[in-house]
């Protein structure tokens, strides 16, 4: 073939080893060649597994679902032999992770191969991948601007075509934003739909992992592919898991589609605006009906999720003290010297502000107040979906308010970068599925197009539904072919 292997999509590959002319071996290595040639600029990877991966593709067995396939894969979830560091300083070099998360075990039984570990905000903490206490990720569209977060090496590689595809994980949009300004396509499952042993916990009650693909045909084939119960997950629901692919048939006559009043709000770009606008009459063109809906407490949402997130991280950071974990300052005079200064200089900003937002609100006196309150208005925004979804089948809204901002832009403010995920958040909170495909791009930079993404939310458990949708649209579009 003459076109780079790197650049196809999970179907097209396995169409190409299913005739014999391409093997396991030659997508490794042209996957390699990619990130060789054009990683320097971007920065997704933090490592490459490069004699591994080779290894794993000469022994691939093709007739499996994901048969050498390789995936990049978010830094926080642990392969076995592989650094963790979380994009975190106090792990990095120091940590090598001793099994697989139930997703990779899964993927390796289904042929895929882990390629290497792509960058991250801090422990999840962040929108843009600049937390990273590693290196900052910059979006492939334009080398000045974000990749989105927190999983914006995963959404970089994929849309630099230097990942086939990616595993990353969504809190509150860490798949969905990132997808929406690199111009790929990023499913959050329900949550409990997928497993999270061997994820490092950010926020135990909002955390799920998710694919970052070029297609959502490629979506749906990962997410077969790591979806269902897991004995190792007591939150991992015991629900069956369809084959995600059936239901993709481009057909979605008579579907009914709410617009969320309180997600078209002042504020919004202007040409993120227009494109969703337009994306959305082309679902109505495709046969379904649009219908107007009110998510009422969806002004609470960014509030509430930060309060419940830096209380959960503020619980599950406590074990990285470099006791147990992590790297240490050296020749401390006693135990709380050790703690204090190897956490001060192990966490970047982002983390110990959310640590230290999560211990205030969890603190006697406070709890009540903070913690107990949020958790209340939760179940109000939990309660929104289950209302809307009586009167529709998904609901559509832009992924993010802008397309990628910056470098640099937003890191004295960390309420504007906040906001950032203000359409994201409230799916976590409710724990239903969501997905960002493709819809158009912004041009407000004359050098460069900066993609925006469609949002699509559905019901806990439906992502039959959202992956149906997003398919029909991408068969009606060309967005996600297009590339840097």
């Amino acid at each position: 073939m003459s076109t780079s292997l790197a650049s196809l999509t999970i179907r097209q590959l396995q169409n190409e080893l299913k005739t014999g002319h391409i093997s396991p071996v030659d997508i490794v290595n042209d996957v390699i060649e990619s990130i060789n040639n054009k990683d320097s600029e971007v920065g997704a990877y933090l490592s490459i597994n490069a004699e591994e991966a080779i290894k794993s593709a000469k022994d691939a067995d093709t007739s499996k679902p994901l048969g050498g396939i390789p995936i990049s894969i978010k830094d926080l979830i642990n392969v076995e032999g592989q650094p963790c560091s979380c994009g975190s300083k106090i792990l990095k070099d120091s940590y090598v992770s001793t099994y697989d998360a139930t997703v990779i075990k899964k993927l390796k039984e289904a042929g895929a191969i882990p390629l290497g570990r792509v960058n991250m905000d801090e422990f999840a903490m962040g929108s843009s991948t600049e937390n990273s206490g590693i290196q900052i990720t910059k979006n492939p569209w334009d080398l000045k601007r974000i990749p989105g977060g927190s999983s914006g090496g995963s959404a970089a590689s994929v849309a630099n075509d230097t990942a086939i595809a990616s595993l990353g994980s969504d809190t509150g949009g860490s798949i969905r934003q990132p997808s929406s300004f690199c111009g790929t396509v990023g499913l959050k499952p329900s949550y409990g739909r997928v497993s999270r042993y061997g994820l490092v916990a950010f926020a135990s009650s909002l955390d799920q992992i998710g694919p970052v693909t070029k297609t959502s045909e490629d979506a749906a084939i990962i997410l077969n592919a790591i979806a269902g119960k897991d004995p190792l997950d007591s939150t991992s629901l015991d629900s069956d898991v369809p084959n995600y692919l059936e239901s993709m048939n481009g057909e979605i006559k008579g579907l009914r589609i709410g617009m969320p009043k309180e997600y078209f709000t002042d504020g919004i770009n202007p040409e993120v605006l227009s494109s969703i606008h337009k994306g959305i009459e082309t679902l109505r063109e495709l046969g379904a009906e649009i219908i107007d809906i009110s998510l009422p407490h969806t002004e609470f949402a960014v509030s509430t999720y930060y309060i419940i997130a830096t209380a959960e991280a503020s619980a599950n950071l406590a074990r990285f003290d470099a006791v147990r974990y992590g790297n240490r300052v050296s020749d401390p005079t006693n135990i709380i010297e050790h703690y204090r200064k190897s956490r001060a200089q192990g966490f970047g900003e982002e983390v110990k502000r959310r640590i230290i937002l999560g211990t205030y609100v969890l603190s006697s006196g406070y709890n009540d107040a903070y913690y107990v309150k949020a958790q209340k208005v939760r179940t109000l925004i939990r309660n929104d979906f289950t209302k809307a979804f009586e009167k529709v089948d998904v609901i559509v809204s832009p992924t993010a308010p802008t397309p990628a901002f910056k470098i640099g832009e937003m890191c004295n403010d960390p309420l504007q970068m906040y906001l950032a995920d203000i359409f994201t958040i409230a799916a976590n909170l409710a724990g239903i599925c969501g997905i960002s495909t493709p819809c158009g791009f912004a041009t407000e930079d004359a050098d460069n197009r900066l993609p925006i993404g469609l949002q699509i939310l559905g019901p806990a458990l439906q992502e039959s539904t959202i992956l149906k949708v997003s398919d029909a649209f991408e068969k009606a579009t060309d967005w996600h072919k297009q590339r840097p």
